[in-house]
């Protein structure tokens, strides 16, 4: 199972090599990662996604709690969460495509932010579903390139579980 790790770091050299070290001595492979300042002056925040059961994921959040500069770990995957990412993606865009590829983006939300006479790079933002779901309907039209950031998450204040709602939602609903 991926799990989306929050950790709140004191703002200090080497802070995130430690971090890194401690995932690659235990053989764990980060599969995303997003770093940025914290609310807190001198606190930064890493989004962490990996994989691993729970047993594992437990013994990899005792074992960042006690890093000198690590302040907080959260589970995210275990909370409700705003997961956010974002992707540049350059599509080969002909004009006789450009008008099928601009109604997929107005589908999704996405942005044009640079034109050439064969190409259209969009920017995409959104849960990492979403992301792929655009990847795939684009990929018969040519992708040439793809930059994706990191996932950045953030625990709800709400505590409502977006998630679970749209799940109820889709099984409750009336047979038309």
């Amino acid at each position: 199972m991926k799990h989306t790790l929050s950790v709140l770091v004191e703002d200090e050299s080497g802070a995130l090599s430690r971090i890194a070290g401690l995932f690659a001595r235990r053989g764990f492979n980060i599969d995303s990662l997003a770093v940025g300042t914290a609310e807190v002056e001198g606190q930064s925040r890493l989004t962490m996604v990996v994989e691993g059961d729970d047993h594992t994921l437990q013994q990899m959040t005792k074992q960042l709690d006690k890093l000198v500069n690590v302040l907080q770990v959260l589970d995210l995957s275990k909370r409700p969460a705003v997961e956010r990412e974002l992707m540049l993606l350059k599509v080969s865009a002909p004009p006789l495509q450009r008008g099928a590829i601009l109604e997929l983006v107005q589908v999704f939300r996405a942005k044009v932010v640079d034109v050439a006479d064969e190409s259209l790079t969009l920017e995409v933002v959104g849960d990492p579903g979403k992301l792929v779901a655009l990847e795939k309907l684009l990929a018969p039209y040519g992708i040439n390139e793809i930059a994706r950031t990191g996932r950045v998450a953030l625990e709800r204040a709400s505590g409502i579980n977006t998630e679970l709602l749209k799940s109820s939602t889709s099984t409750n609903r009336l047979p038309t």
